[in-house]
């Protein structure tokens, strides 16, 4: 059992993860939960040095170091997870390095471990619209439910960047979004006339009922007048597709995933959805088109007379 993250560290240490991250920071612009899970990591690893290697900090890591300590977590951790670990631990031992504290990075030589290919799990476009069925829009709450279900379908955005809308930020009239998204970097997002009905409905008619009297500058709200959180959309999100007979594994952006493959379903260009995900390079985006080619086969098998020939993926 590793040390809980909670147990302090030395000064030294501390000082060096503290350090690591304010870089990190302010070189990259990280969201709030990848900058704690870079925290989490560097913090579990140099607990792990202070109790396994009494008097071993961060700076006195050799390779050996690293390796006990990826196979001491090797049973309770995915090759993702390590994967990530690794990353964390690069970036820091590279900054070591660059600071002049070192004169190697230990991790110099470690490579990923090989993972499965793991593509996003895309609802249908009938069990979309079953889902932006279930809320009911009789009651403000519902109404609420259904637009944030309805924008992030129609936009494709991360939960993160649903939640965090800011009224000033939705330009009506152009029917597009300003979204701050990872690395600090801004996009503008079309949401489309379906969207636009739902965000004007909701305006009018439910977000003042559920502020009753309360200021918020964010577009989605709670009755406590803060902003929707993304526990709350996923809570949401499940409760729905449990009503909507939904019963396939999802996540908190299911929803983003639909947009994506469903646009390449119906011929939009691979750096369309790119730019409209907000993704830096477009290797993230081509995992779509492995989704969008499986959903075509699966059509073919089951609608054309030799269904059972099989189509070969495409070889990139």
């Amino acid at each position: 059992m590793m040390t809980r993250e909670h147990v302090s560290l030395s000064p030294e240490n501390q000082v060096l993860v503290d350090e690591f991250c304010d870089t990190v920071w302010l070189e990259d612009g990280l969201s709030r939960n990848t900058l704690d899970a870079y925290r989490r990591d560097m913090h579990l690893f140099a607990q792990w040095l202070e109790k396994e290697w009494a008097g071993t900090g961060l700076l006195d890591v050799t390779h050996d170091h690293l390796n006990r300590y990826f196979l001491a977590r090797h049973a309770e951790s995915k090759a993702t997870s390590a994967n990530r670990r690794l990353t964390v631990f690069k970036r820091f031992y590279r900054l070591q390095v660059r600071m002049g504290r070192l004169a190697l990075n230990p991790c110099q030589k470690m490579h990923a471990a090989k993972q499965p290919a793991r593509f996003p799990h895309a609802l249908s476009e009938a069990q979309v619209e079953s889902l932006l069925e279930a809320p009911d829009v009789g009651k403000p709450l519902g109404m609420r439910d259904r637009t944030m279900i309805e924008l992030m379908y129609a936009s494709g955005l991360r939960v993160s960047e649903l939640v965090g809308i800011k009224l000033v930020e939705v330009g009506m009239n152009e029917g597009v979004l300003r979204i701050l998204g990872k690395g600090s970097k801004t996009r503008l997002v079309p949401f489309g006339e379906e969207a636009r009905h739902w965000i004007e409905r909701y305006l009018q008619d439910s977000r003042p009922l559920i502020l009753s009297g309360k200021i918020s500058d964010h577009l989605f709200v709670t009755v406590r007048g803060t902003a929707m959180t993304r526990q709350m959309f996923w809570t949401l999100i499940r409760k729905y597709a449990l009503q909507s007979g939904i019963h396939e594994p999802l996540s908190p952006h299911t929803l983003r995933h639909a947009f994506a493959t469903h646009l390449l379903n119906h011929g939009a260009d691979l750096r369309v959805v790119q730019l409209l995900l907000g993704h830096s390079d477009i290797s993230t985006t081509q995992i779509y088109t492995h989704v969008a080619r499986q959903r075509l086969k699966q059509l073919h098998a089951a609608h054309h007379p030799r269904g059972s020939v099989c189509i070969e993926d495409e070889k990139s």
